[in-house]
């Protein structure tokens, strides 16, 4: 899957980028007909979840975004594929009717 990545206040570093990708390709075993996505981190200044991963996936008839906060990148990133894992079901469940 294709993917655009942003970082804002800090510069990501190329495992994060690794990791992040492997968990977006397992996303096409659940719904084939996605377009792309946009990766947005953020680094919040308050609070210990202060690290913010915000997907959007670009599938045909609307987008689907989840944005979820952690301790950790890698953690957040979890969080948010549970949900677009859950998200792309249904989106594929509402293509067969």
């Amino acid at each position: 899957m294709k993917a655009i990545y942003q970082a804002t206040n800090f510069d990501a570093d190329q495992k994060l980028i690794n990791f992040i990708q492997k968990k977006l390709d397992r996303l096409d075993n659940f719904f084939d007909k996605v377009i792309e996505a946009e990766v947005f981190l953020k680094l919040n200044n308050s609070g210990a979840q202060n690290k913010t991963v915000e997907i959007k996936i670009g599938v045909p008839g609307n987008d689907i975004v989840v944005s979820r906060d952690a301790e950790t990148f890698e953690k957040a990133m979890d969080l948010a594929y549970d949900v677009l894992k859950r998200q792309l079901k249904k989106q594929k469940e509402k293509m067969k009717r």
